[in-house]
């Protein structure tokens, strides 16, 4: 098909992470920015808002290209569903820049050559998983080993100057600010900075924003 576009799907797992190498390989390859789609969220489901957007304008014979497999998801069987979607479903094609050899569906066009990919991609979208697993394993029983030996103290507590935050929020209130400038200014996770705004509210009783 003519005209076909060249998307580039870039994905880091929170706000601290930096996406720019990601980027940065999508720029070289050529990318225009419009269309290089970046979530900074989790990969262990596709319920992503950017991922979702680059679907939507998905077109058969669009190319979809993605740093290394655990970009594009960590939970190998919604990984494996997802690469059927793209490739079956809207007849896109997929490049893995670290594995173009094994994993760029542009030259599997026969039987051997799909086949192929099929395995590589449910391996590696597995053998992910199972990594992710296996931490969240040793990070338990690194807690329970801790715990027993008396030296498990959760995580550190947040220190926030409430009186900052409360002269910010104010100015909130009052339509000088916004809950975004309050964020940045403290450096404040959103569930942090909201869990404060409740306190606020009902310390002051200003219940309406």
């Amino acid at each position: 098909m003519a005209n076909n576009i060249t998307f580039g799907y870039v994905r880091v797992s929170s706000d601290d992470q930096n996406e720019a190498r990601q980027v940065e390989k999508m720029r070289e390859l050529g990318i225009d920015e419009r269309h290089i789609f970046i979530d900074k969220k989790s990969g262990k489901d596709f319920e992503r808002e950017q991922y979702r957007a680059m679907m939507a304008m998905l077109r058969e014979g669009d190319l979809v290209c993605i740093a290394s497999l655990d970009r594009l998801g960590r939970n190998y069987r919604e990984t494996g569903k997802e690469w059927e979607v793209i490739t079956k479903e809207k007849k896109a094609n997929i490049l893995v820049l670290d594995m173009p050899d094994l994993l760029d569906t542009r030259k599997q066009t026969d039987l051997t050559g799909t086949l192929i990919s099929d395995i590589v991609i449910k391996l590696l979208s597995y053998v992910a998983e199972k990594e992710r697993e296996s931490i969240r394993i040793r990070q338990a029983e690194g807690i329970a080993i801790a715990k027993a030996e008396g030296k498990y103290q959760g995580r550190k507590a947040i220190t926030v100057d409430k009186e900052q935050f409360e002269k910010l929020y104010a100015e909130v209130i009052r339509g000088e600010r916004t809950n975004r400038y309050v964020m940045q200014k403290m450096d404040l996770k959103p569930n942090t900075y909201y869990r404060l705004v409740n306190e606020y509210k009902t310390k002051t009783g200003q219940w309406e924003n």
